[in-house]
C-alpha cells in the first residue's frame, strides 16, 4: 500500500488498485498515473473559450484532455470523461499520445492561429507527470501552455508544473466550506492555498458558476470577490483587483437537472457587485 500526495485526501492505496480520482493507482508499490498518455478529447480552440479573456486574446490553443478528477462536483457537465464509470472505459478506448505527438500537433496548427496547449475536460492535475512532460516540450519549442484546473491539489504539483506553465483558469467554485464538502466534495481551503500561490507564478484568471440555491448571494460573491481583491504576488503586493473574474452562468446538469438555470439577470447583478473590488468582471453562458 502507498499513499498518494497529490490533492488532500491522501489517499492510500492497495497494490493494483486505484485511487479516489480513478487515475492514480499503485503499481509495484508507487504511485503512478494509470492515464499517462491517453487522451479522449483533443481540439482547437479561441483562448476565450477556457475561458480567458486578458491572455493572448485572438488566439487558438490546442486542448488537450484524458480522463479522471479529484473532485465529484453534482453539476459537473464533463463527468462522461472526468470520474463517472463511463470515464473508465476510455482507459482503453482513447487514444495514446506521447508529449511529442502533441507538440507536434500543436506545431503543425501555429498557421491556424494556435500559441501551445491547453490542458483541459477533465481534472489534469490528476496525471499532472504527462502535463509536466507535454508542457517542457510545448515549450522548448517556444510555445506556450494554459492549465484550466479546479487547483484541488496541492502546493507542491503545482511548483512542479509552474516553470512550463504560461496561464491557468482556476475555478472557485463556491466560498463555503458546506459547498465544497456537499457539492464538489472537495476542500476549499486546499484551493485558496492553490489560486493564492498561482498568481505568484504565472498569468491567472478565476471562474466561478453561480448555482441557484447554493453559491447564489450577493454576501458570498462578495466574500469572493473581496478575497482574490486581497491577493498579493511573491513580493507581498496586492495584485488581486487586476485579476480577472469570470462569472458562469448555471445550466441543469448531471445531478442537478431539477435545478432551473441560473437567472441572467443575477448574474449581471453578481458581476456588477464583483466590480466594487475587482477591475475585470466578465459574465459567461448569458
Amino acid at each position: 500500500m502507498s499513499e498518494c500526495k497529490v490533492c488532500f485526501r491522501s489517499c492510500r492505496i492497495e497494490e493494483g488498485k486505484r485511487g479516489f480520482c480513478g487515475v492514480r493507482m499503485c503499481r509495484n508499490g508507487k504511485i503512478i498515473p494509470a492515464n499517462y498518455g491517453r487522451v479522449t478529447s483533443v481540439a482547437l480552440d479561441p483562448v476565450e473559450k477556457k475561458p480567458l479573456r486578458r491572455f493572448c486574446p485572438g488566439k487558438y490553443v490546442l486542448s488537450v484532455g484524458s480522463y479522471g478528477c479529484t473532485l465529484r462536483c453534482l453539476f459537473c457537465q464533463n463527468h462522461s470523461i472526468s470520474w463517472s464509470d463511463e470515464a473508465m472505459l476510455y482507459e482503453n478506448a482513447a487514444q495514446e499520445y506521447s508529449p511529442k505527438d502533441i507538440a507536434d500537433l500543436a506545431e503543425k496548427c501555429i498557421s491556424r492561429g494556435n500559441i501551445g496547449a491547453v490542458f483541459t475536460y477533465n481534472e489534469p492535475l490528476a496525471g499532472y507527470e504527462f502535463v509536466r512532460d507535454t508542457a517542457m516540450e510545448i515549450k522548448r519549442r517556444g510555445m506556450k501552455n494554459i492549465l484550466v484546473t479546479s487547483g484541488n491539489a496541492q502546493l507542491w504539483v503545482l511548483e512542479e508544473l509552474a516553470p512550463y506553465i504560461d496561464a491557468m483558469n482556476i475555478d472557485l467554485k463556491g466560498f463555503t466550506e458546506r459547498f465544497y464538502r456537499d457539492i464538489a466534495k472537495g476542500d476549499l481551503e486546499t484551493v485558496k492555498r492553490f489560486i493564492s500561490r498561482a498568481v505568484q507564478l504565472c498569468h491567472v484568471e478565476i471562474t466561478t458558476l453561480i448555482i441557484p440555491g447554493e453559491n447564489d448571494s450577493e454576501d458570498e460573491m462578495r466574500n469572493i470577490s473581496g478575497w482574490i481583491s486581497e491577493l498579493t504576488d511573491e513580493n507581498a503586493n496586492t495584485i488581486g483587483r487586476d485579476i480577472p473574474l469570470h462569472i458562469s452562468r448555471f445550466f441543469p446538469m448531471y445531478k442537478m437537472q431539477d435545478r432551473p438555470p441560473t437567472d441572467v439577470g443575477l448574474i449581471y447583478h453578481l458581476a456588477d457587485i464583483a466590480r466594487e473590488k475587482l477591475r475585470y468582471v466578465y459574465t459567461g453562458n448569458c
